[in-house]
């Protein structure tokens, strides 16, 4: 599914409808050079479930979680990710525990420790707007594909 985003605004409606289709213990993984919008989305993401507080990029501290009514979503941000091995260090297999939706952005940083998500959003650059495809992996990727494309 290929999309055209205009604005922050439509990133964070992006993420809001990721969140509708969104049934736990999902994995999306979500790329893209800086500043093309990860972070918008994620807010757009937490917004959608109800969160109304800060959403900021875990770059120093390569994990936010998130507790909501609904379950748990961790919010990794491996930019800063020297060597896959320093996710060991905060034991980030606790998280993939099936019940906690997690948002990785730069996963590729992390080599094949989160290679196996649900969705994978790629976002670029397209002058002030973004394109985003947002690609289903897994069953059930398909499913909140599916739903998400319903919703847009």
């Amino acid at each position: 599914m290929s999309l055209h985003i205009r604005d922050a605004a439509a990133m964070e409606v992006l993420g809001c409808g990721l969140a509708r289709c969104n049934p736990f213990g999902a994995q999306i993984n979500l790329q893209g050079e800086l500043g093309t919008g990860k972070t918008t989305l994620v807010r757009g993401f937490l917004r959608g479930l109800g969160y109304a507080g800060i959403v900021k990029s875990p770059t120093y501290t390569l994990v936010e979680p998130y507790y909501l009514s609904q379950g748990t979503i961790y919010h990794f941000d491996l930019y800063r990710l020297h060597e896959p091995g320093e996710l060991e260090a905060i034991g980030f297999r606790d998280y993939l525990d099936g019940a906690s939706t997690c948002l990785v952005e730069w996963p590729e940083n992390a080599g094949v420790l989160f290679s196996r998500p649900d969705i994978c959003v790629h976002i670029i650059h397209a002058g002030t707007a973004r394109l985003v495809d947002v690609t289903a992996l897994s069953e059930r990727g398909k499913l909140m594909q599916s739903s998400l494309s319903l919703a847009c």
